[in-house]
């Protein structure tokens, strides 16, 4: 993996000395905020993770190299190019390949956090099961990823505009540990609660570390997902939300998009929908998980 893999020289030597380091993932950049609040949030997010005690990894695909850690340059492009693409593990070996540029989903930033030796990753919401996957089948690579990748990853929940009960489902059928930090309540990405109750509750993120430590002492090699619930003051009630939602939904299954498209597509149709309240709750939560993740990657280099 030498020539195909590019750790920056600053996370390989916190890497080395054992130094909190955590993941990001770049789709958020390329498909999930327009720009340009994309690389704000980008540059935002990685400011707050430095400011926490931790180092920024984020991570993308670039002329077939996998970038672990991107420069100023690097990041400001990548929230302006063209042809780039969505990669989720399927794809990560075409694009290295091909030596294609690639955005990482979840799925992938796991598996190269993974490669890396970083423990700990945070997103905005994980994929899942799809509205009406029971005929579709589409079910988000994440969930797989989740169950074969020791990595830690810190979401808002899933996202809403999934069928989050059996996206619940399935993860507990995988043996995925859901933690939710400090509520009884499995968050819903832009709401604080799904209605749903939390599988597992844990209120510190020194106790998510001792947990996360004995799943690994036990053997157990699945990630472990910390749902933590967006702040009060910048949640959007699920009442609310479910209106967008189902809006969007059904325009969705009129204009046809299907696969890799749906969300990214419905993401950009509820911000018009909400007239951007969606995109300025999506950021308060992306550095609502960013600052847990270093409180974690913080208590796990402690040992």
């Amino acid at each position: 993996m030498n020539d195909s893999l590019a750790v920056a020289p600053e996370i390989a030597e916190a890497l080395a000395a054992g130094r909190p380091v955590v993941a990001l993932e770049s789709t958020i950049v390329t498909h999930g905020m327009p720009y340009p609040q994309n690389v704000a949030t980008a540059r935002d997010v990685e400011e707050l993770v430095r400011a926490s005690g931790a180092v920024p990894a984020t991570i993308a695909i670039v002329a077939g190299v996998i970038k672990v850690g991107l420069g100023a340059d690097e990041l400001e492009w990548l929230g302006t190019a063209k042809d780039v693409m969505k990669l989720s593990r399927a794809d990560l070996p075409f694009a290295v390949a091909a030596k294609r540029h690639g955005s990482t989903t979840v799925a992938a930033t796991m598996l190269v956090a993974n490669l890396a030796g970083i423990p700990v990753f945070a997103t905005g919401g994980i994929g899942g099961v799809h509205r009406g996957a029971e005929t579709t089948f589409d079910i988000s690579a994440d969930l797989q990823e989740l169950a074969r990748t020791p990595v830690t990853v810190v979401c808002a929940g899933a996202k809403a505009l999934l069928d989050v009960p059996k996206t619940l489902e399935l993860l507990e059928m995988l043996g995925v540990p859901i933690v939710c930090y400090g509520t009884d309540d499995f968050p819903a990405f832009w709401s604080r609660t799904s209605g749903l109750p939390a599988p597992l509750r844990l209120d510190t993120p020194q106790a998510i570390a001792a947990f996360v430590r004995a799943k690994s002492a036990l053997g157990i090699a699945s990630g472990t997902l910390i749902a933590n619930p967006i702040p009060p003051a910048d949640e959007i009630p699920a009442t609310e939300m479910a209106f967008y939602i189902e809006r969007a939904v059904d325009e969705s299954v009129q204009a046809g998009i299907t696969g890799k498209a749906v969300t990214p597509w419905l993401l950009d149709r509820i911000f018009t929908i909400t007239n951007g309240k969606s995109l300025t709750a999506n950021v308060a939560l992306v550095k609502n998980n960013a600052r847990l993740a270093s409180e974690i990657a913080l208590a796990l280099a402690e040992n």
